[in-house]
């Protein structure tokens, strides 16, 4: 099948290289000119594990292009997807700048050839009819000749970064929303290899479940499960506040809990909290979708406040064994939001280097993916070294922010030797209290 996707950031990036993968003919579009020639070199501008291997195979094969031409991308797509950005505004809510430029150019370029339009981007409950109104407006202002013939399908995107091209080939369900039995029998094609399993990591399982439903419902499904998921999180982290102070382990309570088949085990990892491009802009475009239609979603707003509230947590555990923090110097490890990526948007860590930097604190930090990249000129109050040794030399304090596998093999009792003072605050309670307090450190976690 001819496939455009228009965007080529993470999920651009990953639908378009998994698709081409798949054996379609993929023409992905973006402005950026610079981008655009580094993909066409085979190079991948994120960090996902698996995407450039398969983005190196889908160009030598020739099933993958990348253009700045829109034009061109929309003339060669019987399926288009809108892959662009929607970040959050200051107030939280989602700006939709780059999907209505997108549907401009669609009502400019369309032709008389049926199309399917897909958002994939993350958008507003009531997106889909609104993209529509502005393609047509968009075809009556240019004068196109052409009479509309495209139908708009919602597909959502459940990617986890890190895991995006397992996610695709590998999803707990695919969500398809539309009134066209023709789009949807189209786009329940496209995605066959997927559904039946062919590119599954196990492919003795039943094929993957495909939720077909109506636009709205399934644009309201994606901000329901991060919503969900972020609620999830900042419960565990409640409870294992309330852990600290009635001497209960909150680890095991998750375990106690999690077998329960009503509640599961993921997402009870008590720690820093949340961060990302997805949770914090998805539960805020919710918020003000609800308050739109004259209800306040208190549950989700307590959430947010629990989450910004966790973020301090590891401050006051400094606070409490450092008391002073001016002078002090304190080392992180890790600075992306979370493991097997190199995004730092909305990550837990720069909260904290801002806040130690306002106490007087000089921050250190060490991240696999950043320390050994141009990311961290960009960051500012912290020190990022490039080796755990050099992060370790003369703190009063590490601080575990992020998950990475690399931290369970570190040589704790040389780096407690380095410090001034070997006080190791488990941000994501990850490592062995009895190995860290064998290397000498006194080691603080959450909610244990």
């Amino acid at each position: 099948m001819r496939v455009c996707v228009i965007g080529t950031g993470y999920v651009g990036l990953v639908t378009g290289a998994c698709l081409a993968y798949m054996g379609n003919e993929v023409v992905c579009v973006d402005n950026n000119e610079a981008k655009v020639e580094l993909l066409r070199s085979g190079q991948c501008p994120i960090h996902e594990p698996g995407l450039p291997e398969i983005l190196q195979q889908v160009l030598a094969q020739g099933l993958i292009a990348f253009t700045t031409d829109i034009g061109a991308g929309i003339h060669h797509g019987e399926v288009i997807f809108i892959a662009v950005g929607t970040p959050p505004l200051p107030d939280g809510r989602t700006d939709l700048r780059y999907v209505e430029a997108v549907a401009r150019s669609l009502g400019r370029h369309l032709d008389s050839d049926y199309r399917i339009i897909v958002n994939k981007s993350t958008v507003p409950i009531g997106s889909g009819d609104w993209v529509r109104m502005v393609i047509l407006d968009a075809m009556q202002a240019a004068a196109n000749p052409h009479p509309p013939h495209f139908d708009i399908v919602s597909n959502p995107e459940f990617l986890r970064e890190g895991s995006a091209v397992y996610d695709t080939f590998n999803p707990d369900r695919i969500v398809l929303g539309g009134n066209s039995a023709v789009a949807l029998e189209k786009m329940q094609t496209l995605y066959q290899g997927i559904i039946d399993r062919t590119y599954g990591a196990d492919k003795t399982l039943p094929p993957v479940p495909v939720v077909i439903t109506d636009i709205s419902s399934a644009e309201m499904i994606k901000y329901a499960a991060n919503a969900f998921l972020a609620v999830k999180i900042s419960f565990i982290n409640e409870i294992a506040n309330i852990c600290d102070r009635v001497g209960a382990d909150v680890q095991e309570v998750a375990r106690g809990i999690g077998l329960d088949s009503r509640i599961g085990q993921k997402f009870l990892q008590a720690g820093v909290g949340w961060g990302g491009s997805c949770f914090g802009k998805d539960v805020a475009a919710l918020i003000h979708t609800a308050a739109d239609y004259g209800y306040t979603a208190e549950i989700l707003q307590a959430a947010v406040k629990v989450n910004q509230q966790q973020r301090l947590l590891v401050i006051e555990k400094l606070q409490q064994s450092l008391k002073i923090l001016k002078g002090k110097t304190i080392g992180l490890l890790g600075l992306t939001f979370k493991p097997h990526t190199d995004d730092m948007r909305d990550a837990p860590s720069l909260t904290i280097i801002e806040h130690l930097h306002r106490l007087g604190a000089k921050v250190k930090a060490y991240d696999p993916i950043v320390s050994q990249s141009g990311l961290r000129d960009g960051i500012a109050h912290v020190a990022v070294e490039t080796d755990v040794e050099r992060l370790a030399d003369g703190c009063d304090a590490l601080v575990l922010v992020t998950d990475w596998p690399q931290f369970q093999n570190l040589d704790y009792p040389t780096l407690a030797t380095l410090m001034h003072q070997p006080l190791f605050i488990d941000g994501r309670n990850y490592l062995d209290r009895a190995r860290l307090e064998a290397a000498g450190f006194k080691y603080i976690a959450i909610g244990r």
